[in-house]
């Protein structure tokens, strides 16, 4: 089979075509034929070295493929070949086949493409837990979405009003993408490249600040992103794009009573009672048209260098996909 790796870290051009044995599955395994597969800052972080848990070199990357099962493991009980399915692996997506335990590979409804499906693993997982279940949403509360546009923002500012929020606040880089933002329901639309746009974002709430925050980019934005909290605020870290060091007096949480959280999805991976009702029901929201997907580009396979240099200039919008078959 054909499959995309690196062998040593470093930029786009590290990414080389490779011919590789195509994988046997066996025990809960399931080989599944890529219809397509999903490009996220992780894959940039591993290719360069940089992501939180060691890359093993040569590194196949892709972490969410959608595809056909066409093979299946002798313990396998729940899944059929033949089945359309989503899932989201540790890596190998890269690539025209890879396994998944049979547990991860979630079946697809007919509604549903595989374009559609592998914008929901990783982002749209993300955005769920990240406000549900980490920041904790409650009814009316306001939320803030850092990157808007993004492949996790653009998804979060719609669950966000999805879940009940009051009042959804979205900063991004340029004009149109807060055009896109409020497209999605967002409510409050602040450039975060103006200086003092936290004080905007607290000018917006009245002064009171925000109840929950998406933040994945650190440094000074954590930092001001941090000052834009309301009493009992949560504060959600999902990455750091800037990989700049993170420095926080936790004291400063004390007198306002605020949380910073740390999400990482793999870990909710390995709860299947969070994951797959959470899947299922963004499946649904698709279906009904409450949730709308914004894919940024779909692009052939080869051109996988050309789609990492595209996410290193921060000049995308929404999903990048790489179309496999």
């Amino acid at each position: 089979m054909k499959a995309i790796q690196f062998e040593e870290y470093g930029g786009p051009e590290v990414l080389k075509m490779t011919d590789k044995e195509k994988p046997v599955p066996t025990g809960h395994e399931v080989l599944i034929e890529i219809d397509c597969v999903g490009v996220n800052y992780a894959d940039t972080a591993r290719r360069e070295g940089q992501y939180v848990v060691p890359t093993p070199l040569p590194f196949i990357p892709g972490a969410e493929i959608a595809g056909v099962v066409v093979e299946v493991g002798e313990e396998v009980t729940k899944i059929k070949p033949g089945t359309r399915v989503v899932s989201l692996i540790e890596a190998g997506g890269y690539a025209e086949y890879a396994l998944s335990d049979e547990f991860s590979a979630i079946p697809l409804p007919d509604v549903i493409q595989f374009h559609e499906a592998v914008a929901l693993p990783l982002q749209g997982l993300s955005a769920y837990h990240i406000i549900k279940t980490m920041g904790r949403l409650q009814q009316g509360e306001t939320v803030l979405v850092h990157a808007a546009a993004g492949g996790v923002g653009t998804i979060a500012v719609q669950l966000a009003k999805i879940f009940g929020a009051g009042k959804v606040i979205a900063t991004a880089s340029t004009e149109e993408k807060l055009a896109l933002a409020k497209k999605l329901g967002a409510d409050i639309l602040i450039n975060y490249t103006n200086e003092g746009w936290e004080q905007e974002v607290r000018e917006a709430t009245g002064g009171k600040g925000v109840d929950v925050a998406l933040e994945m980019v650190g440094g000074d934005i954590f930092n001001k992103t941090l000052k834009c909290l309301a009493p009992f605020g949560r504060l959600v870290v999902f990455g750091n794009a800037s990989r700049e060091a993170y420095t926080m007096n936790p004291q400063v949480l004390m007198r306002r009573n605020q949380s910073v959280v740390g999400f990482f999805l793999p870990q909710i991976m390995k709860k299947p009672d969070l994951l797959l009702p959470s899947i299922k029901e963004l499946f649904s929201y698709v279906a009904s048209g409450k949730l709308t997907l914004t894919i940024g580009g779909i692009y052939p396979f080869e051109q996988a260098a050309d789609v990492h240099e595209e996410m290193n200039s921060r000049q995308t919008k929404g999903k990048l996909i790489l179309q496999v078959k």
